[in-house]
């Protein structure tokens, strides 16, 4: 990757995880693919060094940098040979804690926060429901208020590392969908304990395609009970807080090593044309997603700096990315010829988990219904 442009912060940041990294080589997530098991050695060492923390205040043991450097983490997480399961594993810990670390109380911010960075807890995120999908408006999951508690029933899915979280951000709805005016109210954000054991609450794994270190389930919530102050901010604006959170190297090696016909394939235009364009697919995807960054750490200070420009920037960076990533993955597989099908080459693992950013948490045809409304003014078609 093309490192000209970057800050002095963000090649730090860069070279400390890659040093971390360099001690989970590919066989390591291979066999944690293979075997499903969640990579808890690398949480480790990420929260020994204090990287778990690394968007959230440093009052509270967190780095207090910014999502530029956090998307730097993770993109080098991935670039090691972890793939989308590596970022996975953690990225809850980093964007899913953004609202409660900006909207908190000060008292729930010290209650919630420091544990997670220092790794003793592990959070996932509650959003997405079987029957809504990406209409996160229609959420049917209810939050109702019994004296000092909340009772939670509802469903939900595709939650990653709810195996092993011991909390969650969860969004759920405190006001039915019918008594509100507008379907962006009603919606709640909670920071819960997350207790396997407790009444009310059932895990059931998906088996999945894809990214098996990291596992994915279905959460069922029966009046699970939590206390009133799991509340993140103000009873019905869960919608508005929780967007503070959501808002091609090894086969040119093949290619320059492999010799077919007395030559190396990388030599053939067939071959190198396809590797070039994803090259520069990947680096217009690269200057998309850390302008974006750029953009939602700026925004906080800058007022002139807006949330339409934010979404429009964000969207536009998850959507190139995706299709960048996945270009680069299908024509990885097909340089290396049939070893691009096996296992020992390692592509064919990034092939698959690279489906995801395409799919979640929000489709390719969501963000170009987006940008069409949002940036070129079309009328809505959804």
């Amino acid at each position: 990757m093309e490192l000209s442009g970057f800050s002095d912060e963000q090649l730090d940041v860069r070279e400390a995880i890659a040093k971390i990294c360099s001690n989970f080589p590919d066989d390591y997530w291979a066999e944690h693919d293979e075997s499903g098991e969640y990579p808890h050695e690398l949480h480790t060492a990420l929260a020994k060094d204090g990287w778990i923390g690394i968007a959230l205040p440093e009052g509270l043991g967190g780095a207090g940098l910014g999502i530029s450097e956090a998307t730097m983490m993770l993109q080098t997480i991935s670039q090691s040979g972890a793939g989308m399961a590596g970022a996975q594993s953690i990225h809850a810990n980093v964007y899913a804690t953004q609202p409660v670390a900006k909207l908190a109380t000060e008292e729930q911010r010290r209650r919630m926060l420091p544990r997670l960075i220092s790794g003793e807890w592990r959070t996932c995120f509650g959003v997405t429901e079987p029957n809504t999908g990406l209409e996160t408006l229609e959420l049917k999951t209810q939050a109702v208020r019994e004296g000092s508690e909340y009772k939670i029933s509802g469903q939900k899915i595709w939650i990653s590392s709810a195996q092993v979280a011991s909390k969650m951000i969860l969004l759920a709805r405190t006001t039915p969908l019918d008594q509100v005016e507008k379907q962006s109210e009603g919606l709640s954000l909670f920071f819960i304990d997350f207790d396997k054991t407790a009444p009310g609450l059932e895990l059931r794994k998906i088996k999945k395609m894809g990214g098996r270190a990291v596992d994915a389930n279905e959460v069922f919530f029966d009046n699970y009970r939590v206390p009133a102050g799991s509340l993140i901010g103000e009873e019905g604006l869960g919608f508005r807080i929780v967007l503070h959170g959501m808002n091609a190297e090894r086969s040119s090696k093949y290619a320059q090593e492999r010799v077919v016909f007395s030559r190396p394939i990388g030599q053939n235009q067939g071959v190198a044309h396809p590797l070039a364009a994803a090259y520069m697919n990947l680096e217009a995807a690269k200057l998309a997603t850390y302008h974006a960054a750029r953009l939602y750490d700026a925004s906080g200070k800058d007022s002139t700096i807006t949330q339409h420009a934010v979404g429009v920037a964000c969207n536009t960076a998850k959507y190139l990315a995706a299709e960048a990533a996945f270009a680069a993955c299908e024509r990885s597989v097909m340089a290396h010829g049939g070893m691009g099908y096996a296992q020992e080459y390692h592509v064919e693992r990034y092939m698959r988990e690279c489906f995801v950013p395409r799919i979640a948490p929000v489709s390719r045809e969501m963000i170009l219904n987006y940008v069409g409304e949002k940036a070129l003014g079309l009328p809505r078609s959804y």
